[in-house]
């Protein structure tokens, strides 16, 4: 009870409470007392003999555990005597003349769980020949700890009235006491302060900022997870041909969207080769714009007619590569390294809405690489280091997912989807006339969907197979197929051929065309 009693009166001081004057020159005072609210109130005595002065330079931030700063706050700040007090963002510092004075403030961030820790004295330009502390809480504290450096100090106890003490002799100018108590579970809110350290690995530390910023990029995860998993269910729905009418309602040739048979390959599989450079030839000749000849066994490409509005970019790309200037023979062009236009034939499927393009490669990219320099620079500055390693990571995300979506968009898979049923057209359904017309510009989507056999069987085994218009002399179906055959032959041997003289070094001088993109589906428009 008279513990209890004691302490009571103790607690029921304010912080404006005179401490003890001290009795020794060049020594100092201190009462301590934690509030309810955590605060903890400090007032200094401190006796300065005359003809010195006496300076102290008090950290605010310290080193802690785990790449960490323990950061105080001191405030309320008055000085009874002569000298000076002042606080910055770092540091609190005190200068005093001849004389005796008092420094009470108030301290932030001194509690830590059940721990109440502080300086005492430190920093002080000049040894103190005495110091005496006394500390004081709202429960008498189960545990007391005081060192100088890693030596403990003179005294540390909890005397009968419940306050704890301390007392030091002879502390040398520079030397840091610093007392740590240990109070009863929750006898006031905990109000340390923790920031990461001025150091590399400082910059690294996770905070809550950066906790809350990899809790948003784990949901930009499952949300692009989502996305991809999504688009490419829809996108193998396209797997089921729709059957799709090569004739519009005035009788004229129509085809899926006015899907062109070069668009074939890239749509539906991916990549574009030789046989898709086959059906843009082959489609060339029939909408008149090359000729076919036959010539000693073999067949002739001639120029018929010149390039106009109605041809594509890869069109008139290929038209110029396969007939530069002269008639050319198959043979001729077999022993040429004739290469598709994927370049001009990705941008014009991109154009037309079918394929996706990299502007989210191409952005993951820079963010990515924003992200790096963003790590760089937080983590030789302000920390949070952790921040620019998460852009980075979205940026690889979003670098990823553009790789793993389906090259085709929405309207292109449905593009693709009538393409599969192009060659379901049945020749006995058709008139004469419209034998014709459907037969020849069906051709080359027959030979770029793989089905030309049976496309040509279909209409050469009527009992009246329509003529072949776009050939120099009749020529049955079955040899309109056998042409067919032998262009796509022509162009898969100059590759292979190309291929082979690349293995070997001996990559040839008469290349008549050079893709400038690669065989991805996606284009890389300007």
């Amino acid at each position: 009870m008279l513990a209890g009693a004691l302490l009571a009166l103790a607690l029921a001081a304010g912080p404006a409470d005179q401490p003890p004057l001290p009795t020794v020159p060049q020594s100092a005072e201190i009462q301590l007392k934690v509030q309810r609210d955590g605060s903890l109130s400090v007032a200094e005595a401190i006796s300065v003999p005359g003809g010195v002065t006496m300076d102290r330079r008090v950290a605010l931030r310290v080193p802690a555990p785990h790449h960490r700063d323990r950061v105080y706050g001191v405030r309320d700040v008055v000085l009874e005597g002569s000298g000076t007090a002042n606080v910055d963002k770092d540091f609190f510092t005190v200068h005093l003349t001849p004389g005796t004075s008092i420094v009470r403030y108030t301290v932030d961030g001194a509690v830590a769980g059940d721990r109440v820790t502080w300086e005492l004295a430190g920093g002080w330009n000049a040894e103190l020949k005495f110091l005496r502390a006394s500390f004081a809480a709202p429960k008498i504290p189960t545990a007391v700890d005081c060192t100088i450096g890693d030596l403990p100090c003179e005294a540390a106890q909890i005397d009968h009235a419940g306050l704890t003490r301390f007392s030091q002799q002879n502390l040398a100018a520079g030397q840091r006491m610093i007392a740590t108590v240990e109070l009863p579970a929750a006898t006031v809110p905990a109000n340390e302060v923790l920031v990461p350290a001025k150091t590399i690995a400082g910059a690294f530390v996770l905070t809550a900022p950066v906790g809350w910023a990899w809790t948003a990029f784990g949901a930009l995860l499952l949300v692009l997870a989502a996305l991809v998993r999504a688009a490419r269910r829809r996108d193998a729905r396209t797997a089921e041909p729709e059957e799709a009418s090569l004739l519009a309602a005035n009788g004229e040739f129509t085809s899926p969207a006015g899907a062109l048979p070069g668009h074939v390959g890239l749509l539906l599989r991916g990549r574009a080769g030789p046989l898709d450079l086959a059906a843009i030839v082959l489609d060339l000749a029939v909408r008149n714009y090359l000729w076919v000849s036959a010539e000693d066994g073999g067949w002739r490409l001639a120029r018929r007619n010149p390039p106009d509005e109605h041809l594509t970019a890869f069109e008139r790309a290929a038209y110029e590569a396969v007939v530069p200037d002269e008639p050319v023979t198959l043979a001729e062009l077999r022993r040429r390294h004739v290469e598709v236009p994927r370049a001009e034939l990705a941008a014009d499927l991109v154009r037309r809405g079918w394929l996706a393009t990299r502007r989210l490669r191409r952005a993951g990219i820079r963010i990515a690489c924003y992200g790096v320099f963003l790590t760089v620079l937080l983590a030789l500055t302000v920390g949070y280091a952790q921040l620019g390693v998460i852009l980075a990571l979205a940026g690889v995300a979003a670098v990823a997912t553009s790789a793993a979506l389906p090259a085709r968009r929405r309207a292109g898979a449905e593009v693709a989807r009538r393409l599969r049923g192009v060659t379901a057209t049945r020749a006995n359904d058709l008139g004469e006339p419209e034998r014709e017309l459907v037969f020849s510009r069906g051709l080359p989507y027959a030979l770029a969907l793989g089905e030309l056999a049976p496309w040509v069987a279909a209409f050469d085994g009527l009992e009246h197979p329509p003529p072949v218009y776009w050939h120099a002399g009749e020529i049955s179906p079955d040899q309109a197929g056998a042409f067919a055959a032998a262009v796509s032959g022509t162009f898969a041997g100059a590759h292979r051929g190309h291929l082979i003289e690349l293995v070997s070094g001996k990559e040839g001088s008469n290349t008549l065309y050079h893709s400038r993109a690669g065989t991805q589906a996606t284009a890389e428009p300007s």
